[in-house]
């Protein structure tokens, strides 16, 4: 039983050392870039957004005229 629990402890804290160096590699974007790339993003679904409003008030104006 203290094996397996010193065994659980070991990996624990493996995974949690291999999660801290790989959060090291992490390369973090500057302040401009994180701007331009939320910029990217807000214009991206508002273009989404707006193709499908118009697709649904076109299937619902089709819907309509085929059932009355």
């Amino acid at each position: 039983m203290t094996t397996t629990r010193s065994n659980l402890w070991s990996r624990m804290t493996l995974f949690l050392r291999q999660v801290v160096a790989e959060l090291r590699k992490v390369v973090y974007p500057t302040r401009p870039q994180l701007l331009n790339y939320t910029a990217v993003v807000l214009v991206f679904v508002a273009i989404m957004i707006a193709i499908v409003t118009v697709l649904d008030l076109a299937f619902g104006e089709a819907v309509r005229a085929v059932l009355g």
